[in-house]
């Protein structure tokens, strides 16, 4: 019975893990990780329901300008009589009605609150873009970041291959005696500490995986994967900076944002103006009643009918300066709002230099450390080979060797900052990132 139950507990575990992981993509690409955060960050989402609650409020701005309905019905089941003293008599009594109110004229608040709640639906439709473009950025870092620690483990592995073939060499020439036991040592400490790098480039893999699967909020347990693309260029073609400056200030969310912020800003100040003018509204109701007693109820509800309608002009005189404040707080909002946008542009110029500086930078170390691999990659296999006729003694291989190691590192973090570099630039200027 016990080995069932957790048969069947099983099989709803398996069931759950495959309705979580059938709307994952099947491969991980750059892409998909992009796309598959745009859709399921909470964050994002978070910004989407608000945008969904700007929406509501704009329909309800739109219906202002229509006239308002509502209905009253009333039923009394007791009613006082005093004729014999004060006595309660059960006399049921009913009355209908319905009243409506219409705005006529108010200064052109309601356009003006359509107009606003029409521009703050399209501000939060530009925060989403905003974060979305956020994430993008953040998720690129972090798969290069990925991308660049397998690569050092290929190149490390390669390293150790080496090192572990030179032991088996040293264990040949210790045996035969052409080498001496600190070379023979020093040989072992080489592999031990290939294999420690080549441990902590694996751990540093793991940190890197975690710290993307965080960013697409996968579940803990997901066994996550990305598939490489193709191969990795460095593209050393830039376009101008003022260029990409102007294209980055004409296409970007937060740019947009902050000159809708502006035209909202204004047309809040004339919603605010409108408060103090006059208000002028039509007002009407339909009513009828029923009394028990007095005669037939048909009867009543027409005989009782009655429709007054009016108009009704509503005079701000004084309102211990609450319109006035509220005025004088918009024209403050106004010049924030123009400073925020001012400063967002010169944040934005300020991003898109200091991408291109260093984009520049990293291209030109990518050169020099590309040149420098290829020289000290010649250099180890050449002094690799002599010292395995003994022409060179233990200590100068070892010294090309971290020379190596180190010019292996150099240029992989050359390359794939090169890449992330050229990806934000690029991204600034409008294109999407694209590792083919």
């Amino acid at each position: 019975m016990k080995s069932k139950f957790f048969l069947l507990a099983f099989s709803f575990t398996g069931l759950e893990i495959f309705a979580q992981t059938s709307s994952y993509p099947a491969n991980w690409t750059l892409d998909n990780c992009i796309e598959y955060a745009k859709e399921h960050n909470i964050s994002i989402n978070s910004l989407r329901l608000s945008k969904n609650s700007a929406e509501q409020d704009l329909l309800q701005a739109k219906d202002a300008k229509y006239p308002s309905l509502n209905g009253t019905v009333s039923q009394g089941i007791f009613a006082l009589n005093g004729g014999n003293g004060l006595q309660a008599t059960g006399v049921p009594s009913q009355s209908i009605g319905l009243g409506s109110s219409m705005t006529l004229y108010h200064a052109g608040y309601i356009k003006n609150n359509e107009s606003s709640k029409n521009l703050l639906v399209q501000m939060a439709d530009l925060s989403v873009l905003e974060a979305q473009n956020n994430i993008t950025l953040s998720i690129t870092q972090a798969f290069l970041s990925i991308l660049m620690t397998q690569e050092n483990i290929v190149s490390l592995e390669g390293v150790l291959k080496t090192t572990q073939t030179q032991l088996k060499q040293g264990d040949q020439f210790y045996s035969a005696g052409n080498i001496s036991k600190l070379n023979y040592l020093q040989i072992q400490a080489q592999v031990a500490q290939d294999e420690y790098n080549l441990t902590s480039a694996r751990n540093t893999l793991r940190t890197d995986i975690v710290n993307l699967k965080q960013l697409l909020q996968l579940p803990s347990e997901y066994n996550f994967q990305i598939t490489q693309p193709d191969r990795i260029v460095v593209d050393d073609q830039l376009k101008p900076l003022q260029e990409v400056q102007t294209l980055a200030q004409n296409q970007r969310p937060e740019v947009k944002y902050g000159e809708l912020n502006i035209e909202n800003s204004n047309t809040n100040l004339k919603m605010a103006q409108a408060s103090i003018q006059p208000t002028l509204s039509v007002t009407g109701n339909i009513s009828t009643s029923y009394a028990n007693g007095s005669g037939n109820y048909f009867n009543q509800l027409g005989n009782n009918f009655y429709m007054p309608v009016g108009l009704s002009l509503g005079i701000p005189i004084y309102n211990n300066r609450i319109y006035k404040t509220q005025i004088e707080k918009s024209k403050i909002a106004i010049e924030q709002a123009n400073l925020d946008l001012l400063n967002t542009k010169t944040v934005l110029n300020q991003q898109v230099e200091q991408s291109y500086i260093s984009l520049q930078n990293a291209v030109s170390q990518y050169d020099s450390a590309s040149r420098q691999l290829d020289i000290n990659k010649q250099t180890y296999d050449i002094m690799n080979a002599q010292m395995k006729i003994g022409s060179i003694d233990y200590v100068q291989l070892q010294q090309q060797r971290l020379l190596y190691i180190q010019s292996i590192q150099n240029y992989l973090q050359a390359k794939y900052t090169a890449v992330l570099n050229k990806q934000i630039y690029e991204f600034y200027a409008g294109n999407p990132i694209n590792l083919k």
